[in-house]
């Protein structure tokens, strides 16, 4: 069984790295790889060749994947970077909650 502590959507701080201490939206998540696609992050250049007539070719510069364990979850509420524990209410729903001591946010 293949998890990811982040999901698609989230905030994340990088933790190593030549982008370390970088944030940014999580665009695509793989779990099956493990992997993650941050905006503005690990950025590599493509060479693209034109497809069809008329469009252009040339070298683009694109997000990279790279490990999710390098990076780390920012909380919505308190704004840092935090490890999630999970909670599981009543009516049998799993939530992640914040671990910092002062906040506890449900997201």
């Amino acid at each position: 069984m293949n998890k990811l502590h982040v999901k698609t959507g989230d905030t994340v701080v990088i933790l190593s790295g030549k982008d370390k201490g970088k944030k940014g939206k999580v665009l695509e998540a793989s779990p099956k790889e493990q992997k993650i696609i941050v905006e503005g992050c690990n950025m590599v250049t493509k060479h693209v060749k034109p497809t069809r007539a008329g469009q252009a070719g040339g070298i683009v510069k694109a997000e990279g994947a790279f490990y999710a364990s390098k990076a780390m979850l920012v909380c919505p509420k308190c704004n840092k970077p935090t490890r999630i524990a999970h909670k599981i209410s009543e009516d049998g729903t799993k939530s992640r909650v914040c671990k910092n001591a002062d906040c506890g946010k449900t997201f």
